[in-house]
Formats: C-alpha cells, sequence, structure tokens
C-alpha cells in the first residue's frame, strides 16, 4: 500500500486503552478490526463502525497494521501466536502493550520469524488521553513503515516521539519504564500524604494552599488527590493491579541494569497491598488505602 492509502488496523485487546485507541481509529476513517478475549467486551465498539471478530486470526487477516494493546508481554505473545497462520509477511506490527524491556526482544524475534515488521510503540496516558486521542507515542521502527503509521499514530494521538529505528532494541520501551516510574512514585507519594494527613488530623487543603503555585505543586497531585478525597475509584483510569505490574516490570529492568530503586519497590508493594484489599480494578489512586489495616480508613 501507498503512503495515503487509508491502513486497515486490527487492535487485539480491548480494555480501557485498547476500546479508545480502535474508537479513535475508526472515527479517524480507517478500517478497524478488534478481538478481545471476552468479545463482550469488544462488542460496543460495533455501533462506532469497527468490525469484531472472533478470533486473533480473523482480526489480522489482510490487515496492514496490527495493534496490540494487552495486559502484558507473555499475553501479547501468546495472542500473537494465535493469530500467526493468518499474519502476512510485511505487516506492520506495532506494539503497545506495556511489556517491559526483557519481554520486547521476544516479541521483537517471533516478528522476524513471521516476517513482520515490528514497532515498539507504548503510549503515555490512561482513559481520558486515551478516549481524547491525546495520547503520547513513545515508537521505535523501521523509517519505511512511518508514513503508513502516521494516520494511526495521529488518530490515537497528539504527539510521536520517534526514540529509534530498531524497536528490537526496545527504546520506547525502556522510555515508557522510566516516565512510568515517576507517574507511579507521584501516585503512591499522593495516596501517602493524604493518608498521614488523616493520621495527624491535618486538612488536606492546608496542604495544598501551602503549596499552590509553587515548585512542589503539579496537576497530576490534585488529580489524584482529588479522585481519594472524594472516593471516585471507578471507572478506573489505570487500574491498580496494572500498576502493580508496571511497578514490577521497572524493578525488574532496573536490576538487570544494576541499579537499586527503593521507592520502586515499595511502590509495587503499596499497589499488591492495596489489590489484595479488594482495589485491583480500582483506579491506582486507590493503593491510598495500602496505607490502612482494612479496605477503608473508617
Amino acid at each position: 500500500m501507498t503512503a495515503t492509502d487509508r491502513p486497515t488496523v486490527a487492535v487485539l485487546g480491548t480494555g480501557i486503552m485498547g476500546a479508545a485507541m480502535a474508537r479513535n481509529l475508526a472515527a479517524a476513517g480507517l478500517p478497524v478490526r478488534a478481538w478481545n478475549r471476552t468479545r463482550a467486551k469488544a462488542e460496543p465498539l460495533a455501533k462506532d463502525g469497527v468490525r469484531v471478530t472472533g478470533t486473533a486470526a480473523e482480526a489480522v487477516e489482510g490487515a496492514d497494521v496490527v495493534l496490540t494493546m494487552l495486559y502484558d508481554g507473555d499475553t501479547v505473545l501468546d495472542v500473537m501466536r494465535e493469530a500467526a497462520s493468518a499474519l502476512r509477511p510485511g505487516t506492520l506490527w506495532v506494539q503497545s502493550t506495556t511489556a517491559g524491556t526483557e519481554l520486547t526482544g521476544r516479541l521483537a524475534a517471533f516478528a522476524r520469524e513471521h516476517g513482520l515488521e515490528f514497532y515498539d510503540a507504548p503510549v503515555l496516558g490512561t482513559r481520558k488521553p486515551a478516549e481524547d486521542g491525546q495520547l503520547t507515542v513513545l515508537a521505535a521502527g523501521p523509517e519505511a513503515g512511518r508514513a503508513v503509521l502516521a494516520p494511526v499514530f495521529d488518530a490515537v494521538g497528539s504527539r510521536t516521539v520517534w526514540t529509534g529505528e530498531d524497536g528490537a532494541e526496545g527504546s520506547a520501551s525502556r522510555l515508557k519504564l522510566v516516565a512510568n516510574n515517576w507517574v507511579l512514585a507521584v501516585t503512591a507519594a499522593t495516596g501517602e500524604v493524604l493518608a498521614l494527613a488523616q493520621a495527624l488530623g491535618v486538612d488536606p487543603r492546608s496542604f495544598f494552599d501551602l503549596i499552590e503555585g509553587g515548585p512542589l505543586d503539579m496537576g497530576y497531585l490534585r488529580a489524584k488527590s482529588a479522585l481519594i478525597l472524594d472516593g471516585k475509584f471507578t471507572p478506573a483510569s489505570f487500574a491498580v493491579t496494572t500498576a502493580e505490574k508496571d511497578a514490577r516490570l521497572i524493578t525488574s529492568a532496573a536490576d538487570r541494569g544494576g541499579v537499586r530503586l527503593d521507592l520502586a519497590e515499595a511502590t509495587a508493594n503499596r499497589f499488591a497491598r492495596a489489590a489484595a484489599q479488594g482495589h485491583g480494578d480500582e483506579d491506582m489512586a486507590a493503593a491510598y488505602f495500602a496505607s490502612f489495616e482494612e479496605k477503608t480508613a473508617d
């Protein structure tokens, strides 16, 4: 196909992020097929012009671009193996799942075995940016396919940051882990600040007044604090269980790099405690509850 054609896109995985991306791709006029292990989660996309398929192989057959947005790298590998019989050599594979550094190499090896052009392309952003088509795409892959991918990335994101020519090197995934480490640390710290304020009888508003407009103030702190103070943990923008998974990917990558990340390890454990208390499917701001013995602070 040429750069002026509209690529047919197969979206594998229609959770919080994948469903929003599929809708925006269809809204941009691209032919879109979507598959999800639990088909009922994908069915609502049909009213948005997305063709929902019963199998991953059916979704990828004849597609110009395959976009994977699943839970983790192992799941991606399993799904791509299921679709292998229908994959066409030369297809552009946009791997957007946060899979970490180790799994990215295995996924790239699968791409080579099947003649796919591999693009390491995680995204930065959660539910609202995904729904609004305002994600930041971090991408690494061959120059030759970038014109074809331009309408895909433009439909799901407001910005594309190219980090390299070889997706197998995982430069985009490495940058994503660095960015996520900051996001998760801020989220965990926000919960601890509010838990400490409660324990000390401090009105949280006095803390926000204290930092307002200064270098310690930030929009993300305000956003996550609002969820905690209002008790609005659903629908999740980014679930506790997914946050824990990403935190473990970060600490694992750090270990292989020979550095110790005490805060990242503690953050992963906070998410795990919150999930064990029953908050796994709630927004990651619910890590707040990990500061208390019970599920709630009452």
